[in-house]
């Protein structure tokens, strides 16, 4: 398990009931993996965000904040939060219908009785943590073809 290196992160995790610490810890050690198997994301910054841990691409700038928690008003799920000004869980919605169930367009939920879906999850952790990257080349080829069909 990688370290804490932000003693608040850890006791946010040490607030949660065991099984669930066992699925966040879960969840936070594929977030790392993912960030690290993927290009240009760089190191990611562990920090607390409305109390829950958060994960950012401050060196890079790549992507947006990843969050995961779990809430005693649903005591048997856990989810996994993203900014709800981008389209993230919406594309998510399209990709993986049956793979998660969704919270509006802001989070993934996932039950503490079912396996984590690792493959589906890093690609959408992935996804999460390039989205500023992939909204610039968007941007960019937006411009060169109006550009282009401008100079036509």
């Amino acid at each position: 398990m990688k370290p804490f290196a932000n003693a608040a992160v850890a006791q946010a995790f040490e607030a949660y009931p065991p099984n669930m610490r066992r699925k966040l810890l879960a969840l936070r050690e594929l977030i790392f993996k993912t960030a690290e198997t993927t290009d240009n994301v760089g190191e990611l910054e562990e920090s607390l965000k409305w109390g829950e841990p958060a994960y950012l691409t401050t060196q890079t700038g790549s992507g947006s904040t990843v969050r995961i928690a779990w809430k005693a008003s649903k005591p048997s799920e856990y989810a996994v939060y993203f900014n709800c000004q981008t389209s993230l869980v919406e594309t998510f919605k399209s990709l993986f219908p049956d793979e998660f169930k969704f919270e509006g367009n802001r989070a993934m939920v996932l039950k503490a009785s079912e396996p984590i879906p690792k493959d589906a999850l890093a690609f959408c952790i992935s996804t999460a943590l390039t989205y500023h990257r992939a909204s610039k080349v968007k941007r960019s080829t937006k411009a060169a073809v109006a550009r282009a069909k401008s100079a036509a």
